[in-house]
């Protein structure tokens, strides 16, 4: 059954499988016959949608070629001379014969009809039929058909979009659902600034949620461009809606925004809303002014301003107040740019950004330049806002930009930033201490009628904590824990304590008044709860959960959640979503300072130690034939896992805590910590996580090289050779790997070099090299068989069947990977054992055994699928195509291929993607496509040469060859 998408790009699918359209006029003689739903469609009016009043003499030719692949590609079951049903030739043209519900532009059609029938008696479900109609597009009709954006037929369909929205808009806030028709509004006038009448809708829509803020900063935006570009004023529609929002009257809770309705495909990264927010209005006036405001670019906002100033807290605020007017998400990434320690690098910044669009593990791109890129595509044609919280510098944001003007990017930074200013055009926006008014309104929302008895010891106790928004919650949050003490002694305790203390810089009162703050809060907790308060200042990372708390302090989990709600009822941390506290950079520099004051450095190394404990015992419920050779950290064995699952999950959401634990570790020169968390956390990285994986393995080896100490730099140099090697960089791999023999003998690391053997023996294998891959790992296999060590023998049977696996040699591949296959069921290794069936069923195929190749490769990717490993997942698929194609069912064996392909393409697999190509251009042979598989081959081809490739070099060769001789 075929499906033609319109209403957004040219799309088509057969059973449920995505057709390649093929170049753009294919696509475009395509899509005019799906915009004539059934009628004929002259080639006249064929070459005239394609190349207007100028056509190549070769027109006609040219469209009967498009037309004949559009048949192939249709009707792949159809032969070469019957005649076509799905296209048939009309006259001198062409029609395209689909039931009528399989155009997308007919269905909407027809929901559109049946609304327009109801609205008058039901509009409720007038209101539902349009919503699903809408719910149709993606976009505009056949955007990436430039060709025909004057097309009559584009051109109607887009008049009929507008129409349906603005319908929609009508019924939504005639029966109260104004909210929910937000986002669609703001994203049609952001593209159509001078659509009156949607401007009107929008304002209504507004005005009716209760929302007249954004009414009136709507009309007035609307107004100043009217005149500005046409010189003329508000119509009466838009001047009928203003007036209308003028004379509604707000409720009781009209001061306070009401919560806007997210799109669903909308991520929502953002933290919680602030308790108790107040004042601030000039500063989100102005936020409000810049965002309706015209301007090139990407809109860029600063809010700059001193520590504990309330910069988050005021972006925050006014993030959630706009919220609906971004319906594609919004995305938060804490870029700690004043922690001497652990600032957040701008890759890790993306990969966080990345994962709030869906772009996660396997698919984030390692290198940096590519993860930049990755991150452009995805915001593309999206509406997103983004806040980039405590930047430090420029080049800490510079690659978090989007290519878009549709997005909208929020920085806070104590700096001004002036580069952003300079070079993006960014608005900066400078934040005060708050007034005194404002600052007592404060108080008053957190402590309540006190400050109303006591006006003057307010005041004071204002001005004593710098009129910090940070100071003033942690010292309400005090005063409210002694309700018996009044206003005036709790002033008087904070005099005292500021006089008595050393303050950090005596020439700024703030700093000065937010440590006294601190000071005196810290001093009210019992000593175990201050422990973990000092123990917070050792985390590397953006947030900290009870788990990872009860490590540093070498407690419990009770006790430390116990810790943390006592830190959390102080201000001290702030709770967010998933059981994370989050402390202010300001709190985390207090505690660290306080934790090298009172606790002796082994205890502080100790508690950082028992975080990668704690990766540990995950790693060890995973992959535990692995255990022995994992290092040993003595230290206090922390909380077990439950099960395998809880591990993953932990390691899951811990993942960019412990990039950031390496390169604290890398700062403060303890290499052999970073080498230990390296070599405990390889194989999981190597499942798929490559972008993280090669940021901790780079760490490694600059720690190890500037240590000089020759052990730990072989082991870094096995890691990154392995990385190297699988992402198909040989050259890079040869050399670390041969550095790395070479250490391990000179130091005796024994378990060291069979491993880089094995994998030095996997490129040479790569290169055609083939008597040196089995060389290598013959020398591998007796190593491991010295040192009695099953699982690496096992592992080094599985290398030297895949070795063997060439013509000639078949047999002697099974027969090693049987004997893979065996030790790791007897070693209970499942990752071991997904890989020995996969490779088995790859020689089982090459022999022909078909039933059997098939058998261990299904069983092969349900072991890979149950341990979330990606990369085994597609290379099950890409044997499995192959495999299909040999038994003649090509749509199974192109559905595994192109799965393959894509995944080897997310997660930069690049020999995994080009034996698919050359996969997927063996069974578009067999399916009679040449002109496809030509493609696939030439494609397989370049990559295979880039990265010297030969066994995919020769089989690209041979299908090119094979693809021009049927075609």
């Amino acid at each position: 059954m075929l499906a033609v998408q319109v209403l957004g790009p040219i799309r088509a699918w057969r059973d449920g499988t995505a057709l390649a359209l093929g170049p753009a006029g294919r696509k475009a003689v395509f899509a005019v016959l799906a915009l004539a739903h059934g009628k004929p469609v002259p080639r006249a009016e064929l070459v005239d949608a394609l190349w207007g009043e100028r056509p190549p003499a070769s027109a006609a030719n040219i469209i009967h070629t498009h037309v004949k692949h559009l048949r192939q590609l249709l009707e792949p079951e159809r032969g070469p001379r019957s005649p076509s049903t799905t296209i048939p030739t009309v006259g001198d043209g062409y029609a395209l014969d689909l039931p009528a519900d399989a155009v997308d532009a007919s269905r909407f059609r027809s929901l559109v009809a049946r609304a327009s029938a109801l609205a008058h008696d039901e509009p409720p479900r007038a209101a539902d039929l349009l919503t699903e109609a809408l719910g149709l597009w993606h976009g505009r009709p056949l955007a990436d058909v430039p060709l025909l954006d004057g097309h009559p037929g584009v051109v109607a369909l887009a008049g009929e979009h507008r129409a349906a929205l603005a319908r929609h808009a009508e019924l939504m806030t005639a029966v109260g659902a104004a909210r929910d028709v937000l986002p669609a509004l703001v994203e049609h006038v952001a593209t159509h600034g001078l659509d009156e009448m949607m401007h009107a809708l929008l304002i209504r829509a507004y005005t009716a949620a209760g929302q007249r803020d954004l009414a009136f900063d709507t009309y007035h935006g609307m107004r100043r461009r009217l005149m500005e570009e046409l010189g003329v004023g508000p119509g009466p529609e838009l001047t009928a809606a203003y007036l209308n929002a003028l004379e509604e009257t707000p409720g009781d809770d009209a001061t306070a925004p009401a919560e806007p309705a997210l799109a669903s495909s909308g991520v929502n990264q953002l933290p919680g809303d602030v308790h108790g927010f107040t004042g601030r209005q000039a500063e989100l006036a102005e936020l409000g002014r810049v965002l309706t405001a015209e301007r090139s670019g990407v809109p860029i906002i600063v809010v700059c301003g001193a520590a504990g100033v309330g910069k988050t807290a005021l972006a925050l605020h006014w993030a959630h107040r706009v919220r609906s007017q971004f319906p594609d998400g919004q995305l938060h990434v804490d870029l700690r740019g004043y922690d001497p320690r652990s600032p957040m690098a701008a890759e890790d910044a993306l990969g966080h950004l990345l994962d709030g669009l869906g772009v996660t593990g396997a698919d984030v791109p390692v290198d940096p330049d590519q993860r930049a890129a990755r991150y452009r595509a995805e915001l593309a044609d999206r509406r997103v806002l983004i806040v980039l919280d405590n930047a430090s510098t420029v080049d800490q944001v510079r690659s978090l930009l989007p290519g878009t003007s549709s997005c909208l990017v929020l920085v806070t930074s104590r700096s001004s930033l002036a580069g952003l200013v300079a070079l993006h055009g960014a608005h900066r926006l400078d934040v005060d201490q708050l007034s005194t008014p404002d600052s007592l309104a404060l108080l008053r929302a957190l402590i309540g009628e006190r400050v109303r008895r006591e006006p003057e010891a307010a005041a004071d106790l204002a001005e004593r904590c710098g009129r910090l928004p940070l100071a003033l919650r942690i010292a309400a949050e005090l005063a409210a824990s002694r309700p018996a003490s009044t206003l005036a002694e709790l002033t008087g305790e904070l005099t005292d304590r500021r006089q008595r203390l050393r303050v950090l810089d005596t020439g700024d009162d703030a700093r000065a008044a937010v440590r006294t703050v601190f000071s005196w809060s810290y001093a009210q907790l019992r000593p175990e709860v201050a422990r973990a308060f000092r123990r917070l200042g050792l985390h590397p990372g953006p947030d900290v959960t009870p788990f990872a708390l009860a490590a540093l302090t070498g407690t419990d989990q009770d006790e430390a959640r116990r810790s943390l709600d006592v830190l959390a009822r102080n201000s001290l941390v702030r709770r967010v979503p998933g059981d994370r506290f989050v402390v202010h950079d300001l709190l985390r520099a207090y505690a660290e300072e306080l934790a090298g004051e009172h606790d002796p450095e082994p205890e502080r190394l100790a508690a950082v130690d028992r975080l990668l404990a704690i990766a540990a015992a995950a790693m060890d419920l995973l992959y535990p034939v692995d255990r022995p050779h994992r290092p040993d950290f003595r230290v206090t064995p922390p909380p077990a896992f439950p099960t395998a699952d809880a591990a993953r999950a932990w390691l899951d959401a811990e993942r960019s805590t412990l990039v950031t634990l390496c390169r604290a570790a890398e700062r403060d020169d303890r290499p052999g910590y970073v080498v230990d968390l390296a070599n405990t956390l390889y194989r999981y990285l190597e499942s798929g996580h490559y972008a993280d994986a090669s940021t901790i393995y780079g760490c490694a080896l600059r720690a190890a090289r500037r240590a000089g100490e020759d052990d730990l730099l072989a082991a870094a140099l096995t890691n990154l050779g392995a990385l190297r090697r699988i992402l198909g960089d040989y050259d890079q791999a040869v050399g670390h790997l041969r550095e790395a023999i070479a250490l391990h003998r000179r130091t005796g690391g024994q378990h060291g070099v069979p491993r880089a053997l094995s994998n030095l023996g996997i490129v040479q294998e790569r290169l055609g090299e083939y008597d040196e891959a089995v060389s290598l790992q013959r020398e591998a296999l007796a190593v491991h068989r010295r040192l009695g060590n099953r699982h690496g023998e096992a592992a080094a049977l599985l290398n030297l069947g895949n070795a063997y696996n060439r013509p000639g040699h078949h047999p002697r591949a099974a027969e090693c990977l049987e004997l893979a296959l065996d030790l790791f069921r007897r070693l209970d290794d499942v990752s071991g054992q997904a890989s020995a069936l996969a490779n088995l069923g790859d020689v089982c195929a090459s022999l022909r055994r078909y039933p059997d190749a098939v058998r261990h490769l299904d069983e092969a990717r349900e072991l890979f699928q149950r341990l979330h490993h990606s990369y085994g997942v597609a290379v099950t698929l890409s044997n499995l195509g192959t495999v299909h194609t040999r038994l003649g069912d090509w749509s199974q064996a192109h559905r595994c291929h192109t799965s393959a392909l894509e995944t080897f393409r997310d997660i930069g697999h690049r020999y995994g993607e080009a034996s698919a190509l050359n996969g997927l251009g063996e069974t578009l042979r067999a399916a009679g496509r040449p002109d496809e598989a030509l493609a696939a081959h030439a494609d397989a081809l370049r990559i295979a040469t880039e990265t010297g490739d030969q066994d995919e070099q020769d089989r690209a060769r041979a299908g090119l060859g094979s693809a021009r001789s049927q075609a």
